[in-house]
């Protein structure tokens, strides 16, 4: 029944326009009364965004799940990559919708309000693992804010492309960002050497090239 209702919806918003099509339109065209609509979406608005409630307790779920230990910033870009996925499962469905999001005001607006509500789960877990952290708040909020507009980048150039480019790629690229800005860097594996620091003290003034020669001679005292 729910998705037939979008369906409904969505074939009347593309012949007719989305201002002129009512709900008592989308109902007929499903063949079902007011009330089972109204069982599914509290609004005509709803009918176009379907799967967000869904997607987001997934999300807050999948945070709630992490280990104590999982590097946070991580985590977060993890949990926003859960919202590509559902865009990526129907191609054809998320780019008509992107489309007509973009003509009708109210719809754009309706979509802020849940890309809010993905931020402030992304923000929540956030604040809980940086509590002890002196403006944890702060970063907190900052990162999530980060995920979101680098997750809605890449989101964006994916449904320019009308699903045709690589979403994951996109997104991966997006989010690397955040990672590298905000994130632990990871842990060296077993096999790999730990990068030599060499410290030289010069005096104040020594040529360039006087500094270049000590360098290389404790560099090559060390290999040795």
């Amino acid at each position: 029944m729910r998705e037939a209702l979008v369906a409904a919806a969505f074939q009347l918003f593309l012949e007719r326009g989305y201002e002129q099509t009512t709900v008592d339109d989308i109902v007929a065209l499903a063949g079902v009364g007011r009330r089972s609509f109204f069982r599914y979406f509290p609004s005509k608005e709803d009918v176009v965004f379907p799967d967000h409630e869904r997607c987001l307790a997934d999300m807050t779920a999948f945070l709630s799940a992490g280990e104590q230990d999982a590097e946070p910033v991580r985590r977060v870009c993890d949990a926003a990559r859960l919202v590509l996925r559902m865009y990526a499962e129907n191609p054809t469905f998320s780019v008509q919708r992107y489309r007509l999001t973009k003509q009708v005001p109210g719809l754009r607006a309706y979509e802020l309000s849940v890309v809010w509500r993905y931020e402030r789960a992304l923000a929540e877990y956030l604040r809980a693992r940086f509590a002890a952290r002196r403006d944890g708040t702060l970063q907190a909020d900052v990162i999530a804010a980060a995920v979101v507009a680098a997750h809605n980048n890449a989101l964006r150039s994916w449904l320019r492309s009308d699903g045709r480019s690589d979403a994951s790629a996109t997104v991966d690229h997006a989010l690397g960002y955040v990672q590298s800005a905000f994130g632990a860097a990871p842990a060296p594996r077993a096999d790999e050497q730990p990068d030599d620091v060499v410290v030289v003290v010069s005096r104040r003034g020594a040529p360039l090239w006087r500094v270049v020669q000590e360098i290389e001679t404790t560099l090559g005292r060390d290999s040795d």
